[in-house]
């Protein structure tokens, strides 16, 4: 994906804020930021680093400050 590719050759000298849904473009972040609706009316904020991800998917996940 060429836009991941950007920017990853930018990381060394700035940092980025991307909104999107797309997982090539996820897959270039080294920390996701969240908001997820577990019940209706509540909002909860996440933060997930790749090296949280385990061998069996699963995410050690801590909350954003």
């Amino acid at each position: 994906d060429r836009y991941a590719a950007v920017l990853k050759e930018f990381v060394n000298m700035t940092q980025f804020v991307v909104i999107t849904h797309r997982k090539r473009t996820m897959t270039a972040a080294n920390v996701l930021y969240g908001v997820t609706m577990e019940q209706a009316g509540v909002s909860k904020r996440m933060s997930v680093r790749f090296e949280e991800v385990g061998e069996n998917g699963e995410i050690h996940t801590t909350r954003a400050a």
